[in-house]
């Protein structure tokens, strides 16, 4: 039988993270082999993927990041089960460095993110490994990118929401700082579009059928619900278009106006939002 040292276990925890038990039985069962012992967990990992399929995995991190020049942003979100692994450093870490690959790689889709190697491994079979180590199932939910002249990114409270907003003028010390603001506005009123010609149609038509049938209900004469229902939808765009909301740090002005405010021409050309779990 092979002598297993207390040295060959510590090293291969040291490099997968496992427990000191787990890397014992994967060296004893791979005869002493490094790298045989190391698949043996990876195996453990991709078992516990099997196992636990059906369990729900909604806590997590998002990150958002963007390029060093502005021009381009992503936002990926790590699930995990329980909300003390998502806290964990190594987890949050690791999130980051996923999402630092897809910033430099600028994958199609999510598939393509996890094909992408991280070392000699791709991000997909890197996850495996992280499975083993914490016990608990791990995937990537969401992946978003954005490109434009001025990229600013946002991470709300604990990883919990990530926001890109993208904005026309080139970067300035003053437009940073606003555009912050609107993804800060983005994560906390969480718009369904940019303006009123971004709404969808269906989204349009539903609002107006439904204040038509609220006017009638509440007793106004039928010729009249439909100006009645145009006047409800020009709310509506208010509350749910960002552009059209009110800022949360100054109620006397909306998004487009505290923009103008700011610099000269400055607008909102198109943003991105990933909240946790959503």
């Amino acid at each position: 039988m092979t002598t297993i040292s207390a040295s060959d276990v510590n090293k291969l925890r040291q490099v997968t993270g496992a427990g000191m038990m787990d890397c014992k039985k994967a060296l004893v069962e791979a005869g002493g082999d490094f790298d045989n012992a190391i698949e043996l967990l990876r195996k453990k990992g991709q078992k516990i993927s099997l196992n636990r399929a059906d369990r729900q995995a909604h806590e997590g991190a998002v990150i958002a990041l963007t390029s060093a020049d502005n021009k381009s942003g992503v936002i990926v979100e790590l699930n995990c089960e329980t909300d003390f692994v998502a806290k964990n450093q190594d987890f949050v870490s690791f999130a980051n460095e996923i999402a630092n690959l897809a910033l430099t790689q600028k994958p199609a889709d999510i598939a393509a993110l996890k094909a992408l190697k991280i070392g000699s491994l791709t991000v997909e079979q890197r996850i495996m490994d992280e499975m083993g180590k914490t016990g608990e199932k791990l995937d990537i939910s969401s992946y978003e990118k954005l490109e434009g002249e001025n990229i600013v990114p946002y991470i709300h409270a604990g990883n919990r929401i990530g926001v890109l907003v993208s904005l026309n003028n080139t970067p300035s010390s003053a437009n940073q700082v606003a555009g912050k603001d609107v993804a800060m506005q983005i994560a906390a009123m969480n718009p369904i579009a940019l303006d009123e010609n971004s709404v969808p149609d269906d989204v349009k038509q539903r609002e107006i059928n439904v204040g038509k049938e609220q006017a009638i209900q509440e007793g106004k004469p039928a010729e009249m619900a439909e100006k009645i229902a145009l006047g409800r939808l020009t709310k509506f765009y208010k509350e749910y278009t960002l552009v059209n909301q009110e800022f949360v740090k100054d109620s006397s002005k909306n998004i487009k106006k505290m923009l103008a405010d700011t610099e000269q021409n400055l607008a909102v050309v198109g943003f991105k939002r990933v909240g946790l779990g959503a």
